[in-house]
């Protein structure tokens, strides 16, 4: 079910139809008109459903609900979109007249990621395309979605993992960690250089104000930082050094108040130590979290800001030139800081113990207040009550120019790790037990637990579990599972010394595929020239083959073999390290005969691909090759 509260402004577009304010003074239900559209039809679904099929009926209800239920919004000047579970995205758009409903945005592929600026809008799909409309991204036709990803010079570089958009500029970052920039470069904010002016110019004074295609910014990124109103972005690279270019006025960059304009990409000093999780950009400022880790405490996050201190958007009364920590007794110090999100000179900081705080502008009422007092410092909002207090850590907060969202939204993984949560939940497949405080039995997968914890670390777990009831528990093994310390972050604090938190899904599936144990690997798939073995937790995992064939099939499901002989050697050895890895095997000439027989196995196997997909990277491999 979706639980979304909207508050601060309600034109352009107008969002709540029954108020006839143009203003939400205090955090009100906001509701889809064509929700009970959806529930009927849900309803109608499940009446088909087969009676005597108890379990998948109960599954169908819970993908019904997956349907309904947002996945994230991210709203600009003149738009917001709405993104669900299923894929799909609904948009609400200021045209000018009265009518104003959200209409579906027509992309055939399934979105993962959406994105809104002043008036650009932009989605990323799970196939790793990047669909973007604006009049800095295409000028002749803005209201047409055009594949921006497509457009990157570089056909080794166009599966995108995510994007991030500016006041008119978006930034794209691709599987192989390199950031490519489009549209205005007014500022600096692309980080064109001085070569390519020269190129595309015979006056090489002359600045270019906007690209319509893609520019390689930098490489090695692991995450992008920009906002809806901001004109500057900050990138972080994987050794944690960050680097920032754009507009600077007052130091919205933390560089000082040396230069307004930034326009080549630099390295920002004096960064507060700890890990940096989020920067949220505003006009002109900055606000960082930084989450810093002592053994002796539980997990800490600070938040800190920089540039100009018009009203009162940097939680401090004056310009700040560099990242400085900012203080309240609201940041207590067993609650921490989950989500942050920042609007033209506002911002919302939601906690742990479920406080909304906000401070800076609050002319159109975006700060929930019930009032238009500006805060110079941060207060606590009062909110109503939540339906899903118990679970605050999937709530999630975002803010527009003028208008602010709080919203229920569950964690998101990649297919293995949403697929390892699935199984987590099918207890015959479970083969390990605890005890929770209430003598209650919990299971999960041995294979898993030993992949995921460090060594000999069962006991250590029992003994934390032995402390948690049973939905704690869940949690708990939810968080190993997927390495997702937001699913509870207090509950995370407890079990990240006795689980490998630097290691990813994948990595984890790697090493049970260089395990030694066969007596783990409980499934033989039989060709002519060897026997391959595999877990069938595994094989469901990735497979809609063995899926259907372990979960569904009620006859022997044990070690069931098959005869595939389609597939060389080479072939095989591809597919198989696939399964584990989502990767592709180092070590192996590709050849056009290989990439017609994986074509070939992917669709015997029915596997279930993550972004990037096998086929493309194969492609990309031999033309790399030749």
């Amino acid at each position: 079910m979706n639980e979304i509260l909207f508050f601060g402004s309600n034109q352009y577009p107008t969002l709540i139809k029954n108020e006839t304010e143009t203003t939400i003074i205090k955090p009100i239900q906001f509701k889809f008109e064509n929700e009970n559209e959806n529930e009927n039809e849900n309803e109608n679904e499940n009446e088909n459903e087969n009676e005597n099929e108890n379990e998948n009926k109960n599954e169908n209800e819970n993908e019904n609900e997956n349907e309904k239920q947002i996945k994230q919004i991210s709203t600009g000047y003149l738009s917001t979109i709405f993104l669900f579970e299923n894929g799909k995205a609904i948009e609400y758009l200021n045209e000018n007249d009265s009518n104003q409903n959200p209409q579906k945005i027509q992309i055939e592929e399934n979105i993962q990621k959406v994105t809104v600026g002043y008036q650009n809008e932009a989605v990323l799909t799970i196939e790793g395309n990047v669909f973007a409309k604006g009049k800095d991204i295409n000028p002749k036709n803005p209201k047409e979605f055009i594949n921006i990803s497509s457009l990157i010079e570089d056909t080794n570089d166009i599966i995108i993992k995510d994007i991030v958009y500016g006041y008119q500029s978006i930034y794209l970052l691709t599987s192989n960690q390199n950031v490519y920039g489009i549209g205005s470069n007014k500022f600096g904010q692309l980080s064109l250089s001085s070569k390519i002016i020269i190129k595309k110019h015979k006056n090489i004074n002359r600045k270019i104000r906007k690209t319509e295609k893609p520019i390689l910014m930098m490489k090695n990124v692991s995450k992008i930082f920009s906002g809806a109103s901001s004109e500057h972005v900050f990138l972080l690279n994987s050794n944690q050094e960050l680097f920032g270019c754009g507009k600077n006025n007052h130091s919205s960059l933390g560089l000082g108040f040396r230069k307004k304009q930034i326009r080549k990409l630099t390295k920002i000093q004096n960064i507060p130590k700890g890990e940096i999780i989020d920067i949220q950009c505003g006009s002109d400022y900055s606000i960082m979290l930084i989450e810093n880790e002592n053994q002796n405490e539980n997990l800490k996050r600070k938040l800190y800001s920089c540039g100009n201190y018009l009203y009162n958007g940097l939680g401090k009364d004056n310009d700040i030139y560099e990242f400085t920590e900012i203080k309240s007794s609201l940041f207590e110090n067993d609650d921490i800081i989950l989500d942050i999100s920042v609007g033209y000179y506002y911002t919302l900081i939601l906690t742990s113990k479920g406080k909304l705080i906000g401070f800076g502008l609050n002319n159109l009422y975006q700060l929930g207040t019930g009032d238009t007092n500006s805060q110079t410092i941060p207060i606590q909002i009062k909110l109503p009550k939540l339906r899903f207090n118990e679970d605050i850590s999937n709530y999630h907060i975002y803010c527009g120019y003028n208008r602010s969202f709080l919203y229920y939204s569950p964690p998101s993984f990649s297919n293995l790790e949403e697929d390892l949560i699935k199984l987590f939940r099918r207890k015959e497949f479970c083969n390990i037990s605890f005890k929770t405080e209430n003598g209650e039995i919990i299971e999960a997968h041995k294979l898993i637990l030993k992949y995921r914890l460090n060594q000999n670390q069962n006991e250590k777990l029992q003994e934390i579990i032995s402390n948690k009831s049973i939905k704690e528990s869940n949690q708990i093994f939810e968080m190993i599972y997927s390495n997702n310390p937001k699913i509870n972050p207090i509950l995370y604090s407890e079990i990240k010394e006795i689980i490998n938190s630097n290691e990813k899904i994948e990595e984890t599936m790697k090493r049970i595929y260089l395990n030694e144990n066969e007596n783990e690997k409980d499934f033989i798939i039989e060709r002519k020239e060897k026997q391959y073995k595999f877990p069938k937790l595994i094989l469901i995992m990735r497979s809609e083959l063995y899926r259907g064939m372990f979960l569904y099939v009620t006859e022997d499901k044990s070690n069931k073999v098959t005869d595939y002989s389609e597939l060389s050697n080479k072939s095989f050895q591809l597919f198989e390290y696939w399964i584990y890895s989502n990767q592709v095997k180092d070590g192996i000439q590709i050849t056009k005969e290989i990439i017609d027989e994986i074509q070939i196995g992917i669709d015997y196997f029915q596997l279930n691909q993550t972004n990037p997909n096998l086929f493309d990277l194969l492609i990309n491999k031999f033309n790399n090759q030749n």
